[in-house]
């Protein structure tokens, strides 16, 4: 099962960053810039949630919790569409309409956009690679291999979203489909990690016993 989330936690990630780009790029274009803002912001929630994640994996050690935040970050993804045109107006129409924008906020105004929509989500996403070694690393003799099998199960997630975001989605859906479709997948890792703690109590006694 931790695999499985972690499969489906990275690919929720690379369709949130592939279908994010071409989202943002209604709004600024699909500029050098968009990609740029988007794979950099991308890779700043993976970094501070892989932190964050370990931390509250080491505290808590209870699967459930990141049900707290894997469903309303799911009800989050979902409202994207109905929420996020006000925030690019925003940064959009903050420039003085009689002017050019400068060009140092043709290249800072997608981060921003990406950041304030796209940073939150893939932040907790991140989050399930470390909270599920900790929660499966029960032998410390194990934990390389465990580590391994989760980040590779990770990756997969990852390279499958992209393809199947590029290939498939895009073709398929319109783009609010593809988000509610993206927050219902986040909504139900968090159910799953709901039931996972039914789970780790045994397999730790096992793991004593031996």
């Amino acid at each position: 099962m931790m695999n499985g989330i972690v499969f489906f936690g990275g690919f929720a990630i690379m369709v949130l960053e592939i279908i994010g780009a071409r989202y943002l790029g209604k709004d600024f274009g699909g500029s050098f810039y968009v990609w740029i803002s988007q794979i950099g912001v991308i890779l700043i929630a993976l970094s501070l949630g892989y932190s964050v994640g370990g931390i509250w994996a080491d505290r808590f050690q209870k699967a459930s919790l990141l049900t707290w935040v894997l469903v309303p970050t799911g009800l989050y993804v979902g409202m994207i569409p109905h929420f996020s045109a006000g925030i690019l107006d925003w940064i959009i129409m903050r420039h003085p309409l009689e002017q050019s924008i400068p060009l140092i906020w043709q290249k800072l105004d997608p981060a921003l956009g990406s950041a304030l929509i796209f940073l939150g989500p893939c932040f907790v996403l991140a989050m399930l690679s470390p909270y599920m070694i900790r929660l499966a690393a029960h032998n410390i003799s194990h934990v390389g291999r465990i580590s391994g099998q989760i980040y590779a199960a990770s990756t997969v997630g990852s390279i499958v979203g992209v393809f199947v975001s590029g290939y498939i989605l895009i073709d398929l859906l319109p783009l609010s489909q593809i988000f509610y479709v993206t927050g219902t997948l986040i909504g139900l890792l968090g159910i799953l990690c709901l039931f996972m703690d039914q789970q780790l109590p045994t397999t730790e006694s096992q793991t004593c016993n031996h």
